[in-house]
């Protein structure tokens, strides 16, 4: 048995099991990242598909996914590599693991093609995150950008691990009220704030909010939301969350939430405007 420290979890893991991620195993009495290497996505992507819309914008980037996520949101559109069960009958699968060194050799052989680095995408790539930091510290060593499309569901030191290597982050910011992370997504509200809050001292961020209706899509949430993001400052102090962009997505029936009608479009152009009135960049997405 041994504990996990990178979440709000702290999942006490039993030999040769896993965590509340499905990720995260316990090996020799010690917690190690069972997705190291597994590869279950690899395609080559436009960055405003991660969505990044002020990063490189006109760029391709070769986009990496394992398995397995310490969240269980009920509209998840990547459930088959992302919730546990499903996860962890990817991994008995799966006995070839892809190295470091192959994702970086190939993302740099695809620079003719327009590629300018790998994004860490498609499940949670924080619970897996040394596979993320080898990985990404040998595509900057050939002179390419690191991305990762993530929840921000990570204690500080993990953070810490990967902000030398990362370029961009594209950073869920689900909702604004403790309710929805806990009771809904079974997250911590909190623990992503901080994960922003640090991210945006150090790397380009842009964040993404999937409006669910009668959950997250009210006007007072979103200006409570997009108050704090105004808030966030760079490392020197200085205010620049005005600047931080934000997409704000449509909602489709899927997964454990087919009961639910699509979020109505006008309401999303509404919400965008809205957030328009602290923030310089707001996007529309799935309209």
């Amino acid at each position: 048995m041994a504990q996990c420290s990178v979440c709000f979890r702290h999942c006490e893991i039993p030999e040769g099991g896993a965590g509340f991620c499905g990720g995260r195993i316990c090996e020799n009495g010690t917690v190690t990242a069972g997705n190291y290497g597994v590869v279950t996505s690899l395609a080559l992507d436009p960055i405003e598909k991660k969505p990044l819309r002020r990063f490189m914008p006109g760029s391709l980037i070769l986009s990496v996914g394992s398995y397995g996520c310490n969240l269980r949101c009920p509209f998840c559109q990547n459930n088959s590599i992302s919730w546990s069960e499903e996860a962890l009958s990817i991994a008995k699968q799966r006995a070839d693991r892809i190295s470091p060194e192959t994702i970086a050799r190939t993302a740099a052989s695809y620079k003719s093609k327009g590629n300018i680095g790998v994004a860490f995408t498609y499940n949670e790539p924080l619970i897996g995150y040394e596979f993320v930091r080898d990985t990404a510290r040998l595509v900057h060593e050939r002179g390419m950008k690191n991305v990762m499309v993530t929840n921000g569901t990570a204690e500080p030191a993990v953070l810490e691990e990967l902000l030398p290597y990362i370029d961009a982050m594209n950073i869920d910011l689900k909702g604004f009220t403790d309710r929805y992370y806990e009771k809904v997504l079974g997250g911590s509200r909190r623990m992503v704030m901080e994960f922003i809050e640090e991210a945006v001292r150090h790397c380009h961020v842009e964040l993404t909010t999937l409006i669910i209706p009668g959950e997250n899509d009210s006007f007072e949430e979103m200006e409570q939301m997009t108050d704090w993001i105004e808030g966030l400052t760079d490392a020197a102090g200085n205010r620049i969350g005005s600047r931080i962009p934000l997409h704000i997505s449509r909602f489709f029936p899927t997964f454990h939430m087919t009961d639910r009608e699509a979020t109505d479009v006008e309401h999303i152009y509404q919400l965008a405007e809205h957030a328009g009135q602290k923030l310089e960049h707001v996007y529309t997405g799935n309209c």
